[in-house]
């Protein structure tokens, strides 16, 4: 009665006893199978070190992780695998936009050999040649016709991401826009889809 009272046991002592418990529950085994080891060898097991002791191969394990996720996204932009792919390409209603873009047919996918033939003929034709106001005037012409033909793109793949996903993603239509501004052959991701194969 006045005798001194027994010490609660320790938060650690009581996870260990019902991990014990609960090992000797499962089925197959009989009893325990295996003395409970000692709060200090379980922590000691837990204890890892801050800095690893063989950095030399710890950068080189770093490195190889490194590589292989460069080189599983660089598949990735070759295949369309979602799992692997950049943030920027990530989720169906990007994968939605690039599909679309790829299908049809672009102006924009030209506009850089506009700009390189406009270039190479503005260094051989005199500035202050008649024929220079022609070179000047078409180069124009086709920077509208991309404007206008990107402008239509835009308004078409809002719609279609709208009718299918109820609300489009923020920088989505952006996305396919300058999209459509790079030649077939040269974008990333690859285009899965043919000419004229429109996602449904």
């Amino acid at each position: 009665m006045f005798g001194r009272k027994k010490e609660a046991p320790a938060a650690q002592d009581v996870v260990d006893q019902q991990a014990a418990d609960a090992a000797a529950r499962q089925p197959g085994v009989m009893g325990k199978g295996a003395p409970t080891p000692k709060r200090k060898a379980q922590e000691a097991a837990r204890k890892r070190p801050l800095v690893p002791e063989d950095r030399k191969a710890s950068r080189a394990a770093e490195r190889a992780a490194v590589q292989e996720q460069r080189l599983k996204m660089r598949q990735a932009l070759d295949t369309g695998d979602e799992r692997f792919l950049p943030i920027r390409d990530k989720g169906p209603q990007k994968r939605f936009a690039r599909d679309y873009v790829d299908a049809r047919f672009s102006l924009g996918e030209y506009l850089m050999f506009g700009a390189l033939i406009f270039v190479i003929v503005s260094l051989v034709v005199p500035s202050s040649s008649e024929q220079m106001i022609y070179v000047l005037g078409g180069f124009w012409v086709m920077f509208l016709a991309v404007f206008v033909d990107v402008f239509i793109l835009s308004r078409q793949l809002r719609k279609r991401l709208t009718q299918k996903f109820g609300e489009v993603e923020r920088g989505t239509v952006w996305y396919g826009s300058m999209r459509s501004l790079q030649f077939r052959k040269l974008r990333l991701p690859k285009a899965q889809v043919r000419r004229g194969q429109f996602p449904s």
